[in-house]
């Protein structure tokens, strides 16, 4: 059955699940994954949609679309802040694993056995990935290849670009030590002035927060309660028909509801809110797909700061008219 159900999502989609799942180290049958996570999806916004159905005045299906949606992205979001965690902490450790590989070569050991040798505890999830390339190595496995493979399942661009000069510079007769203390050092210098550039741009992140945390659901706030004081204004107002032909505007009424200003104002907050985590995500972490962790704190937020500001303009104003 889950075989099945996995034929019913994108290609795309699924490739995008056969990177995460391999940079993630989970070794599970793609297919079968991908069906089991379509069938418990599914079941999970059918069962929630019933209960929920019972509150809100939409369709079921409409419910059950964006409930399978959201649970879907979650579930992909999950995967990849998983493996952003992992590159992270990589690419922390990286320059000090290069340079004691570097000193194992120069103290005479076999590549293979200054890779496995540099597989310290302290690398964290770069241990697992340095001994696997020393296996490699030691069963026959190229140098060069290994690399790759490991550059490929780790799927960052830091890292892949160093291998890339490692093999080059391998190629073109360099001394391996030299390279991997070379690297180390560019790594480091690189690392460094990343540091500089977040610290520049943090007003930039500053700006964008407070604009979408507090300005937004401020003005939306207020434009709510504008319109119900226009549709209570509106409604008091009773002109007589002799008077109106004399009138050189027509005062017709508000047909629009204050429940749909609201969800609009929800549901332009929520988009607003994903597009800026995403936008500080890339900012502040060079990928877009880090902002991700910030998504469920600045819908927060938003909302909170939505509802807390129409509440307060109604307790200051609502008694100067009748809601």
């Amino acid at each position: 059955m889950y075989l099945l159900l996995s034929k019913l999502y994108p290609k795309g989609l699924k490739e995008g699940y056969k990177r995460l799942l391999k940079s993630a180290n989970i070794n599970v049958n793609l297919d079968r994954f991908i069906g089991f996570v379509l069938f418990v999806g599914a079941g999970l916004a059918l069962a929630i949609t019933f209960y929920l159905g019972k509150y809100l005045d939409m369709p079921l299906w409409v419910i059950w679309v964006l409930l399978f949606l959201g649970i879907e992205t979650t579930l992909y979001m999950w995967l990849n802040l998983k493996v952003n965690k992992k590159i992270k902490e990589i690419e922390k450790v990286l320059p000090d694993a290069l340079q004691l590989m570097s000193s194992n070569l120069r103290a005479g050991l076999t590549p293979d056995k200054a890779f496995l040798l540099a597989a310290r505890p302290e690398f964290g999830v770069f241990k697992d990935e340095i001994n696997r390339v020393g296996r490699e190595i030691t069963v026959g496995k190229t140098l060069e290849m290994s690399l790759i493979n490991m550059s490929q399942r780790i799927n960052s661009e830091k890292i892949e670009k160093v291998v890339l000069l490692i093999i080059s510079g391998i190629k073109s007769g360099g001394e391996l030590a030299d390279l991997l203390e070379e690297t180390a050092r560019n790594t480091r210098n690189q690392d460094l002035m990343e540091q500089k550039i977040k610290s520049s741009v943090l007003s930039y992140v500053i700006f964008i927060f407070a604009a979408v945390a507090f300005g937004a659901p401020i003005l939306f706030g207020l434009s709510s309660f504008l319109v119900e004081v226009l549709k209570q204004v509106f409604s008091q107002i009773d002109i007589p028909a002799s008077a109106a032909v004399n009138i050189p505007i027509k005062i017709s009424k508000i047909s629009i509801s204050t429940d749909f200003i609201v969800t609009y104002s929800i549901v332009s907050l929520v988009a607003t809110s994903i597009l800026s985590s995403l936008l500080i995500g890339g900012i502040v972490k060079g990928r877009g797909k880090e902002g991700f962790k910030y998504i469920p704190i600045m819908i927060l937020i938003t909302l909170v700061m939505f509802f807390t500001c129409r509440s307060l303009i109604s307790g200051l104003l609502g008694s100067l008219f009748v809601f």
